[in-house]
């Protein structure tokens, strides 16, 4: 007789009179996978640059990070959006992780608003990257590939340098609100 490896003996199959067996429905409409994605809470990144002398930008929830070497995040872009193709020709972007208490500033550069940085403090650097002011995280980055998939593009943009503020709480979106961290 074997004994049982540290992994067998840690992950088994429960008998179904031990499990609460939930119901998985077929996915059928897109408000139902807008609550099932609302289960996972976010931080917020607004991504932001120059066009035409002026700052244009927009939120994104679903960034993340990607890779050390080379140093690489990505965001998902619907591919509705009417920023995106004035945020993609820039040479630089803007990459600001909000920061809690900057759901305002959030809310506009989600909105269809004409001045999304109206009461924004922001700065931008020498090739055109926006950044906004109080941000707990600041990424200046560059396109390396985008990959079409269903209604979104996944944008993978390279880092070229950062600043970080990792004491300042990031703003976190869940379940379609915006949340504060707690510490256990």
């Amino acid at each position: 007789m074997s004994t049982p490896t540290s992994t067998e003996a840690d992950s088994r199959q429960l008998p179904n009179e031990e499990i609460e067996v939930r119901g998985i429905e077929p996915v059928t409409a897109a408000d139902q996978l807008r609550r099932a994605f609302g289960c996972f809470p976010s931080g917020v990144a607004a991504v932001c640059a120059r066009y035409d002398g002026e700052p244009v930008g927009l939120a994104a929830s679903s960034f993340t990070s990607v890779s050390m070497e080379p140093p690489l995040v990505s965001m998902c872009i619907q591919h509705t959006s009417t920023t995106w193709p004035k945020l993609r020709e820039q040479p630089r972007l803007g990459l600001s992780v909000l920061a809690e208490g900057q759901d305002e500033i959030c809310a506009r550069l989600a909105s269809k608003a004409a001045d999304r940085f109206a009461g924004t403090d922001w700065f931008a650097s020498d090739d055109g990257s926006i950044f906004v002011d109080g941000a707990t995280l600041w990424l200046d980055c560059t396109i390396r590939e985008e990959v079409p998939c269903g209604d979104h593009d996944i944008v993978l943009m390279e880092i070229h340098g950062l600043s970080a503020t990792p004491d300042t709480s990031p703003l976190v979106f869940h379940r379609s609100r915006f949340r504060r961290l707690a510490s256990v």
